[in-house]
């Protein structure tokens, strides 16, 4: 029996009376690379501040490394990177790190050891507003790394970067897998980016339109590309859903 890293059983999310998740279920395998694909708007984010437990729910469940959402014992087992950088503009690339591994008790080398991670190293005692908005993505990796976490939630963490800084953070988010264990789960609208993933969460309007490997869904749907797999599933959604 596996143990997942993420058990999500008939999450309910509501905003100013509006369902915003629609009663999502699905489980993360230990070790993996999720990736959570779909439009702008489509509940990406609210899954992922319910899965850190910083997001009001109406009701469900939702279980991370065995404990419930949001549990006080999870701070430092899960880094998480929002889409808007959480940084401090006016202290240094190594002032901020600095600052949040006190925060969560990482030991005194763990800045430098992120620092070379996501390549800031040149950056190191610049001041965090002065940096390129690449440059700041990578300052709020380095952050989420901080503690060795074993769950990674990122946030769009590729937007805005060019080609070969995107190529590099997808071999990190590789290797943190591959040679760590940790558990990575990663939003993005770009569907390019779904094939770098083991397994995707497709949605769209607040719902889970398939959780499969990215081959799995290629065949299911026999499009020759996830984009093209993404709108066979869409055509296949009720037409009231399609219009909600």
């Amino acid at each position: 029996m596996i143990n997942y890293v993420v058990s999500v059983e008939q999450l309910l999310v509501l905003r100013m009376g509006h369902e915003i998740l629609h009663e999502l279920t699905f489980a993360i395998a230990p070790g993996s690379i999720t990736g959570v694909l779909g439009p702008s708007g489509c509940g990406k984010s609210t899954l992922l501040r319910s899965i850190v437990g910083v997001q009001v729910v109406q009701s469900g469940r939702i279980t991370v490394l065995g404990l419930p959402a949001g549990s006080p014992a999870l701070r430092r087992r899960i880094g998480y990177a929002t889409q808007s950088p959480s940084v401090y503009p006016d202290l240094s690339v190594a002032e901020n790190l600095r600052y949040f591994a006190t925060v969560l008790g990482a030991p005194p080398d763990d800045p430098a050891r992120v620092l070379e991670q996501v390549g800031l190293e040149p950056q190191r005692d610049q001041q965090v507003a002065r940096l390129s908005g690449g440059q700041l993505s990578r300052v709020n990796l380095a952050v989420a790394l901080l503690g060795q976490p074993e769950l990674l939630i990122l946030d769009e963490p590729t937007v805005g970067l060019d080609p070969v800084l995107r190529e590099e953070l997808w071999e990190l988010f590789h290797r943190l897998s591959l040679t760590q264990g940790v558990t990575i789960l990663i939003s993005s609208h770009v569907m390019d980016e779904a094939e770098r993933c083991q397994s995707l969460l497709l949605m769209r309007d607040g719902s889970i339109l398939a959780h499969d490997t990215p081959a799995a869904l290629r065949a299911r749907t026999g499009a020759k590309d996830l984009e093209g797999a993404f709108l066979r599933l869409v055509k296949e959604m009720p037409v009231e859903e399609r219009q909600a």
